[in-house]
């Protein structure tokens, strides 16, 4: 355990997989108390019907001989939030850090089609995972957050440079989804700052999740193999590399500067020096934006 967090207590939501689970690990690595919370357990499954529990990540977290709880919540449900909210001022008196990395509505995207031909309660349900979800959850934690001056990391996909443009190919919905969260850290930052608190998005890049790597058909030993199939995929970056920027940022005694801002794991790994799992440090949405998109052989020099 390396300690640049000891004594600080942080909430992941949504701590079950990808992402998420990855900077719960990260933070008790680091030596925070990291509640995990999610609505998976290893006796009953989300919508996301993968096989990921809070209880595995609580377990990872031990593992890497750190210490935390893993609490289901649907954090859809305001009464569920509040009482979370009310447990972990009871047992710790805030939060240091509030991590929401809430969403599971991947499985309700249909790529391509326009808005008037994409299912309606899919589209619904995709915005109530992401901005609903994450409302609810800041209006219960962030007090105990502003208790400790903390600091709040709103997960998302893609940088708000990015997002400013159409994301092609994926759905209206998505994108608001995704995109809305840029324009949230910019409106949590302004109400937090008076209380000496910090608020960014933040975006792994193209992350080989376990959902990503069964997609490709390998596994993180093998996971080159899927540059066969998708060239461009060589960019790709452990969960670790998210968890491990952002304990950096958490640590950082001037992280104010990124108030209300969105910032990548490419970004900060940049800033912190920081690497990735194999010592590399790819900055993966530069790459996309760079090399990827414009039709470009796959070639990462310099972007890793």
């Amino acid at each position: 355990m390396s300690g640049e967090l000891a004594g600080k207590v942080a909430l992941v939501a949504g701590g079950t997989r990808g992402a998420s689970r990855a900077i719960a690990v990260e933070l008790g690595r680091a030596g925070a108390y990291v509640y995990v919370t999610g609505r998976t357990t290893r006796s009953q499954r989300s919508e996301v019907d993968r096989p990921e529990s809070i209880e595995d990540t609580l377990d990872l977290i031990e593992a890497a001989g750190g210490s935390g709880s893993a609490l289901r919540v649907d954090h859809l449900v305001s009464d569920e939030v509040a009482a979370l909210a009310n447990r972990v001022e009871a047992e710790h008196g805030g939060l240091d850090l509030l991590v929401d990395g809430i969403w599971g509505g991947d499985r309700y995207l249909e790529w391509g089609k326009p808005v008037w031909e994409h299912s309606l309660d899919s589209s619904l349900r995709m915005m109530r995972l992401s901005l609903d979800a994450h409302l609810i959850t800041s209006h219960h934690l962030f007090p105990l957050v502003i208790k400790r001056r903390g600091l709040v990391v709103e997960l998302t996909d893609g940088t708000a440079e990015y997002n400013r443009k159409y994301r092609e190919g994926t759905s209206l919905p998505y994108y608001l989804a995704k995109a809305a969260i840029n324009v949230l850290a910019v409106g949590e930052a302004a109400e937090l700052t008076k209380h000496d608190c910090t608020a960014v998005a933040f975006t792994p890049g193209w992350m080989r999740s376990e959902a990503m790597l069964e997609i490709f058909g390998v596994t993180e030993e093998n996971w080159r193999d899927a540059t066969e199939r998708e060239p461009h995929f060589v960019i790709s970056e452990t969960p670790t590399f998210s968890g491990r920027t952002v304990v950096a940022l958490a640590a950082d005694p001037d992280r104010d500067r990124w108030n209300g801002q969105t910032v990548s794991s490419g970004q900060l790994a940049k800033v912190y020096e920081i690497d990735d799992v194999d010592g590399s440090r790819p900055d993966a949405w530069r790459y996309i934006e760079e090399v990827q998109e414009p039709g470009k052989p796959a070639d990462t020099a310099g972007y890793r």
